[in-house]
């Protein structure tokens, strides 16, 4: 027995000590792990559509939707990159040799607001140095972007490995995807039913996650493009991509662009455009987030819209942009697992609550 006891607890150890390790070693690979498995999630239909197709062939359906992924989706991603990156280009040309400056001048700033202007300058502030240094920090930041060319090649070069590492593991997630399943279900000592639910939440919350992102992403996006296009602001699909990303941010998102743009119009005597900007931002692109998000994003993950704010801010803290769909999920699994276990051990909780019957008391 002594034997047996020493030889488990050995065994147990070194499983312990060996999972670390290993975990310790792809550590540098977790986005490119993770993302495979996201995908083969999400498109794990759209695979078992091509592995019809094909009759069985599992290989060569894990291909077919690959191909199906580049085309629908990093495609189009390229080319919008494409787009922006030459839009960034022009603004930085126009700012470095002097072409474009700041739209509004410290007299327009003094004319408009003669008030503000006088107590800024009788704390000693000018509105002409203030200006001045607007337009440094506006320089400073096109020339640290020339500078750091370099740096940011190599983060591109890395960054097309780890996508490219991402498609190769996903041809194997999707064409093994079941048996890898079933053996994680079958080796975890936790119980399969729980196992099972656990990845089917893992499923539910990253399809709501991307599909609520993207749509939401690209919903506003466009709009915000749109109107700034019509009102000729410059670098439209710049700006509009920019409010695609930070549509990521639920409640806040995009308003972080068009709030101030929408105020920067009115500061410089473009009112009618300022105050359009305003009610098309507040009533058509407020209203894509305040409408969809529920829909798409918390509906399907069964958690409180605050609480979806909470976790995909405290994942981008942690884990950059992959953050939007990683925190989502671990705040689902934290339901989900505290939720089973007041399941099962709810009577144990409530018998050490109940009061003495009669006669039991000594």
């Amino acid at each position: 027995m002594y034997e047996q006891r020493l030889q488990r607890g050995f065994f147990l150890g070194l499983l312990l000590m060996v999972t670390i390790a290993f975990l310790w070693l792809i550590g540098p690979f977790f986005k490119p792990i993770f993302w495979a498995v996201v995908l083969a999630t999400l498109f794990y239909p759209t695979f078992q559509w091509w592995e019809r197709r094909l009759r069985g062939r599992s290989g060569l359906a894990s291909v077919g939707t690959i191909a199906t992924i580049v085309l629908i989706v990093i495609v189009p991603l390229l080319l919008v990159g494409l787009l922006v990156a030459s839009e960034a280009s022009s603004v930085y040309r126009r700012l470095s040799t002097g072409q474009t400056t700041l739209p509004m001048t410290a007299q327009d700033l003094r004319d408009m607001l003669p008030a503000v202007a006088g107590l800024l300058e009788q704390f000693g502030v000018s509105l002409q140095d203030l200006q001045a240094q607007l337009s440094d920090a506006a320089l400073g930041v096109s020339q640290f972007l020339a500078t750091n060319v370099v740096a940011f090649g190599q983060n591109a070069l890395r960054g097309t490995g780890l996508f490219f590492l991402t498609l190769y593991l996903l041809f194997f997630f999707l064409r093994d995807g079941a048996r890898l399943l079933e053996r994680i279900v079958g080796g975890l000592p936790i119980g399969d039913a729980r196992e099972r639910r656990l990845f089917q939440k893992f499923a539910e919350v990253s399809r709501a996650t991307i599909k609520g992102t993207i749509v939401i992403g690209l919903v506003q996006g466009l709009l915000g493009g749109l109107i700034f296009w019509i009102l000729g602001i410059e670098a439209a699909a710049l700006w509009g991509v920019v409010m695609a990303v930070l549509s990521f941010l639920p409640a806040v998102g995009a308003a972080l662009v068009w709030v101030p743009a929408a105020a920067l119009l009115i500061a410089t005597g473009r009112l009618s455009d300022g105050l359009l900007l305003l009610v098309f931002g507040t009533v058509i692109i407020g209203l894509a987030d305040n409408v969809l998000r529920p829909i798409l994003v918390g509906r399907d993950t069964e958690m409180p819209d605050y609480l979806v704010l909470i976790t995909t801010l405290g994942g981008l803290a942690a884990f950059g942009l992959s953050g939007v769909v990683i925190g989502p999920i671990i705040g689902a699994l934290f339901l989900t697992v505290w939720e089973m276990f007041g399941q099962e051990y709810a009577h144990v909780a409530s018998d050490s609550g109940d009061a003495p019957t009669p006669g039991t008391t000594g």
